[in-house]
């Protein structure tokens, strides 16, 4: 049985699942999801720029495991932002995924006319073609003013979220409006030797686990949903396994103390970083 954390709407979301970020071969990337799959993760997180959407949906297609006990997640980019390009660039998502639905929906950068997306996605939300919907790399400014500018609340944020880059402000905003904060490169992409770090392998000694199970247990026990991503079978298992123990008070105090209060992979404040993402070349 998939644990579960109730969004605000009251759609169960796993509370752990499989990310396809930087997967870019097709074959390779349509034998992760079988592999993760049959490994037991029910939660799979794509996007439209990724461009593994149509091997993450044959993978779906291709396996044993029910459409509808599987949640799949997506993600609208910045250059399809925009009413009409939101519901266009949705229907590509659905026919990539070979589904009629998704389980969640999510604005990928706050950048762009996201409110024309939201407007798409909340009429998308009220005829069933989405069971939730959410953004992405939403600050908490962003955030409120998304809530207190349209009448369906997002569902999640999915932001980068690790022991290193802990998000505590934006995370009691989250608690207040009740949204799920979702973690995207919960290991921080192996930044600051996340792997082999000290406090968090000292900790993983005591019950038998790595410095990554040990990062994906305290994801979970401050209720965010995590989703590692692998290509190798063994590693996915070894994600899977974090529910047969818990992290103590005392542990959870050593991880949060890692926290170094800046991001290790996107600074969306930055002036390149905003270029980048749309796609221009910066020119000071």
């Amino acid at each position: 049985m998939v644990e579960t954390f109730k969004l605000n709407n009251g759609v169960e979301m796993p509370k752990l699942g499989f990310g396809v970020f930087q997967i870019d071969d097709a074959q390779q990337c349509e034998q992760a999801v079988l592999d993760a799959l049959k490994v037991g993760y029910r939660l799979i997180d794509t996007a439209a720029t990724y461009g593994n959407e149509r091997a993450v949906g044959k993978a779906i297609v291709e396996s044993d495991v029910p459409r509808s006990e599987i949640f799949i997640s997506s993600k609208v980019w910045i250059q399809d932002a925009g009413y009409e390009k939101t519901k266009a660039s949705f229907e590509k998502t659905l026919a990539n995924l070979q589904t009629d639905y998704l389980d969640l929906y999510l604005i990928h950068m706050p950048l762009g006319d996201y409110h024309g997306s939201w407007r798409a996605m909340e009429e998308l939300y009220e005829a069933g073609k989405i069971k939730s919907i959410g953004v992405c790399n939403f600050e908490a400014d962003q955030l409120i003013d998304l809530i207190l500018s349209h009448h369906v609340k997002p569902a999640v944020d999915q932001i980068e979220l690790h022991p290193f880059w802990q998000q505590n402000q934006l995370r009691d905003v989250m608690a207040k409006y009740e949204v799920q904060p979702m973690a995207w490169a919960p290991f921080a992409e192996g930044k600051h030797q996340l792997f082999t770090d000290p406090t968090l392998t000292a900790i993983g000694k005591k019950y038998g686990k790595t410095a990554a199970q040990v990062t994906l247990r305290w994801l979970i026990q401050n209720n965010i949903v995590a989703i590692p991503k692998s290509v190798h079978t063994e590693r996915m298992q070894q994600n899977f396994d974090v529910s047969d123990f818990s992290l103590s008070n005392a542990d959870l105090i050593q991880v949060n103390d890692l926290d170094l209060k800046e991001p290790a992979i996107l600074d969306i404040h930055r002036l390149t970083e905003v270029y980048r993402l749309h796609g221009i070349k910066f020119e000071q």
